[in-house]
């Protein structure tokens, strides 16, 4: 079977083509780097270095392909309030752009990687009969993404799965963005011997997902029948901690004994998010198989082994007023 990722370089993208190859299906993908680093790929995939938004080239790319796993995003959920066009861009229309190409080469069936960010503020664990509910661009434009591809599911006849991560957490994912990845942040942090940086007063709430425990989904969500034209979470709804904790774990792995810094609130952030995965295990033989713990440990080994590294402030911020977080202005992360 001819299997297409999109973001195949990033976190994500490539921590599934990496599990697939293993289990003997044919890989290519594509990436613009905009997340991801270029020794996550490897020899045995079929790489196209293009952009979701081209088109054509896509067109190209995905010839022969049988299922399309589009994990590709600029996942900022939080600077999408003060960089929108670069981020839905690189959202909606990404996507529409990737879709109408699959479509156009007769995909079977897309996967689609959509966010907790559909969910909103609203009444927790999260399940996926509840009405969307996002409250920044970033989940507008998954929300409508979701839409879209319904929409062109009913008249080109294709099969779709839409599956929610939470929080995915592992080596390979990008540490040195100073936009995302907070466990990451923490960590890299630390090892370059800085204390974590706290928005608000650290209660926020949140699960994590080590990566393996998500891409087994994604595999069995390829053949398996239950799982065709539905919305399903994937991750832990165990072991919901707040920020504060995440952070004093981070620094107890790391050895760092310096104090959390904290600055004010970031505009439309949901104060406590956790889906729940009850759907998933009824569905895909969803387990939690690392625990909070030692997914904070094996990210810290990967970013250990690699280098710890100053963050790159590679995206820029098209709105600065006096809401947009000091930390992003100054580049004090």
């Amino acid at each position: 079977m001819n299997i297409f990722i999109t973001g195949i370089a990033g976190f994500l993208g490539s921590s599934l083509a990496h599990h697939l190859k293993k289990n003997k299906y044919n890989i290519s993908g594509n990436d613009n780097f905009i997340g991801g680093y270029e020794d996550n790929l490897s020899n045995d995939f079929k790489f196209y270095n293009i952009d979701c938004c081209d088109f054509q080239s896509m067109q190209r790319a995905l010839e022969k392909t049988d299922v399309l796993i589009h994990c590709a995003a600029t996942a900022y959920e939080g600077l999408s309030v003060f960089s929108p066009s670069f981020v839905t861009k690189n959202i909606f229309e990404a996507s529409v752009s990737t879709f109408s190409a699959a479509i156009s080469n007769n995909v079977k069936k897309i996967i689609y990687c959509s966010s907790m960010a559909r969910y909103g503020s609203q009444n927790y664990p999260f399940t996926e009969d509840m009405k969307t509910k996002p409250q920044d661009p970033y989940g507008i434009a998954k929300v409508a993404t979701e839409e879209v591809l319904r929409n062109l599911s009913e008249i080109h006849d294709f099969d779709w799965t839409i599956l929610v991560p939470h929080n995915i957490v592992g080596p390979r994912q990008k540490y040195d963005d100073p936009y995302r990845n907070v466990m990451s942040i923490f960590l890299n942090r630390m090892l370059l011997n800085k204390p974590a940086i706290i928005y608000g007063d650290g209660s926020q709430k949140r699960c994590f997902s080590y990566v393996d425990d998500c891409i087994y989904c994604i595999e069995e969500a390829i053949h398996n029948i239950e799982s065709s034209k539905e919305i399903i979470n994937i991750g832990p709804d165990e072991e919901f901690i707040s920020i504060n904790e995440l952070a004093d774990k981070c620094s107890n792995v790391t050895n760092f004994n310096g104090q959390h810094i904290y600055y004010e609130d970031r505009p439309q952030e949901v104060k406590f998010a956790t889906c729940s995965s009850n759907k998933a295990r009824k569905i895909l033989n969803y387990k939690t198989r690392f625990s909070l713990d030692e997914s904070i440990s094996l990210t810290y080994d990967y970013i250990k082994k690699r280098g710890a590294r100053e963050f790159d402030y590679n995206i820029n911020l098209e709105i600065k007023n006096k809401k947009t977080p000091q930390t992003w202005k100054k580049k004090i992360i």
